[in-house]
């Protein structure tokens, strides 16, 4: 259909909830980078496990559209690795790694981010065939 926008799903990179875990996953690991060195294998590496989890786990979610339980337990896991990023944020503000303005803009859209998620969890049948 020349000239005309298809609306067709093409899977979780559709999704809002996708799009701004990704955005947030490049935000945390911008923010790593400036975290000193004796956390690269403690902090750094956890935090930038956790918020990559997130969308892991959505990509998988999508595959899984037909088995509601299974995506069900994905969206729960993006959930608490989203939690768990909040988690290691605070963390690393309320030790002066990172600003608390660097803190309190990922830890807001976290919520949202988080909200999103629970809505999906509620309403499996919305995105499960």
């Amino acid at each position: 259909m020349e000239g005309q926008e298809r609306n067709v799903y093409r899977g979780f990179r559709d999704l809002k909830v996708c799009q701004l875990s990704h955005k947030l996953t490049l935000q945390v690991f911008e923010a790593a980078k400036i975290f000193p060195k004796e956390e690269k294998y403690s902090l750094v590496d956890q935090i930038k496990s956790s918020s990559r989890s997130v969308c892991s786990n959505l990509a998988e979610a999508s595959r899984k559209g037909k088995h509601k339980a299974v995506f069900a337990n994905k969206v729960t896991d993006a959930m608490q690795e989203a939690s768990e990023t909040q988690n290691r944020l605070e963390f690393a503000g309320a030790r002066k790694y990172i600003s608390q303005e660097l803190f309190e803009g990922p830890d807001d859209e976290y919520e949202d981010l988080i909200a999103m998620l629970n809505s999906m969890e509620r309403n499996v049948d919305k995105f499960c065939f």
